[in-house]
């Protein structure tokens, strides 16, 4: 399978996570929901497993393909935030982002070789990238969260179970982005002699780790509510930073975390 055959997959997966996302709030069976959000995730998992033969490499190299994944899991992180905590604006905005996302990649698929650079045809390639994308999408849902808060605040009624929602989301993103760092180290022991090199990505990488750091440190110790809520929409900038921003800096041009 090829980039040629994403439209036959993404519209019909984006039909039913923007279906999802707009019945939610008039649905009398949430197992319609369900289903639907379900049946896009299914039907998006089978092009990306179809990309992944086809190519005869994990669709995880170019900036594209990371798409794919991010579209991928917030739309599944969406659906199991739904689930557990029947937060039906958290699954519609999951949906319409993943929708966007996959939008860009309709626009611009960005084909490029099958074959993969000697430094990335390691064990380490799939995991590093795919725990990353993964932390991205549960620290872009704890981010609409966030704002969420931030107008309930200003509206004066601030919801705690959305509290516990954002921190339980921001933990385990968070255990996935340095997880995902460990990993990219010590591929990088094993590729080039060092953990670490301070290049432009690895230092934006710290940076927006730190940003998240900073969060939970204000949570435990209960710092102004609306300060401490604006950092993860200023960490997740940091983020997106890290992952797109980051490869359009002179600097990074000789990286090999560049997209390309």
């Amino acid at each position: 399978m090829t980039w040629d055959e994403f439209l036959w997959f993404a519209i019909p997966a984006m039909l039913c996570w923007l279906a999802a996302g707009s019945l939610v709030y008039k649905a009398k069976k949430p197992y319609i929901i369900e289903l639907l959000m379900i049946a896009g995730i299914l039907i998006f998992a089978a092009f990306i497993v179809g990309l992944w033969i086809g190519q005869e490499r994990p669709p995880l190299r170019t900036i594209g393909e990371t798409r794919l994944w991010y579209s991928f899991f917030l739309a599944t992180v969406g659906y199991i935030t739904y689930r557990h905590w029947r937060y039906k604006w958290l699954l519609s905005f999951s949906s319409l982002v993943a929708c966007v996302f996959v939008c860009i990649n309709i626009l611009k698929p960005e084909i490029h070789s099958t074959n993969l650079m000697p430094a990335l045809q390691s064990y380490w390639f799939v995991p590093h990238v795919t725990v990353y994308i993964l932390s991205y999408a549960m620290l872009g849902a704890a981010t609409i969260a966030s704002i969420i808060q931030l107008v309930n605040i200003r509206k004066g009624k601030a919801d705690e179970h959305l509290y516990s929602l954002m921190d339980n989301v921001v933990y385990i993103g968070f255990g996935f982005l340095i997880l995902g760092m460990l990993m990219g180290a010590v591929w990088a022991k094993e590729a080039w002699g060092h953990y670490w090199s301070w290049d432009p990505k690895e230092t934006w990488a710290f940076v927006t780790s730190a940003a998240y750091l900073i969060y939970i440190h204000m949570r435990l110790q209960k710092y102004y509510p609306k300060v401490t809520l604006w950092m993860l929409p200023i960490a997740f900038i940091l983020l997106m930073i890290t992952w797109i921003g980051v490869n359009y800096l002179p600097a990074a041009q000789g990286s090999i975390h560049v997209y390309s």
